[in-house]
């Protein structure tokens, strides 16, 4: 497989909240990598002092260490308070998003506001892959699996999707879905399925802390 791009993605953790202390992992982390610069520098949840996190991020996308400036993790009324505050809205907005948990109200905000959403846990960490509806949806299609409709539906979305797997062959098997598409029926059996399914925390919906 040829490798011809590569986006190299950073996140500000929670316990590195702070002005100060943002500037200071931000440029750790581009020393430890041994790079010219960060692709897009990622708050990895709101949390304690988000509005100064926020606008250390923007300093160091000011001074080259990384072109873009992201979020992960942010709810609607994040986001409205980060832009009212720093007047800066995020490049992209990671969180978790499937059939299972589509987040209807946070995608179109985001689309509306330019934000990029990018979905992680497509797969719903393998909770769903036996669901029936997704095995008949599979069965159309040659070769492909229920993983590979998940996948699907989310860069069918729009979303930029990250599979996540340690294993050679599956992480091939994640690429293979852009030599097919989900039809009209298929996308709407799959929305269909929303049940709010969390693989791990939420913290879309905590209280906004400045």
């Amino acid at each position: 497989m040829m490798l011809t791009c590569l986006l190299l993605i950073a996140k500000i953790w929670n316990d590195n909240h702070g002005y100060e202390e943002t500037l200071t992992a931000g440029k750790a982390s581009l020393e430890r990598l041994g790079i010219g610069y960060i692709d897009l520098l990622l708050m990895h949840a709101p949390g304690e002092k988000t509005v100064s996190t926020w606008q250390a991020m923007i300093q160091l996308k000011e001074e080259g260490i990384c072109r873009s400036v992201g979020v992960s993790n942010f709810g609607v009324h994040h986001l409205e308070e980060l832009e009212r505050a720093t007047g800066v809205t995020p490049s992209v907005n990671q969180i978790e998003v499937s059939p299972y948990l589509q987040r209807r109200d946070l995608v179109e905000y985001c689309k509306k506001h330019g934000i990029a959403v990018e979905g992680y846990s497509p797969l719903t960490k393998g909770i769903k892959l036996s669901d029936p509806v997704l095995i008949k949806i599979a069965n159309k299609y040659p070769g492909k699996t229920p993983a590979h409709v998940l996948i699907r539906w989310s860069v069918q979305q729009g979303f930029i999707t990250i599979p996540k797997s340690i294993q050679e062959e599956r992480i091939k098997a994640n690429i293979d879905v852009f030599n097919f598409e989900l039809d009209k029926e298929d996308m709407a059996d799959l929305e269909l399925l929303e049940e709010y399914l969390l693989t791990g925390w939420d913290p879309t919906v905590s209280e906004w802390n400045p």
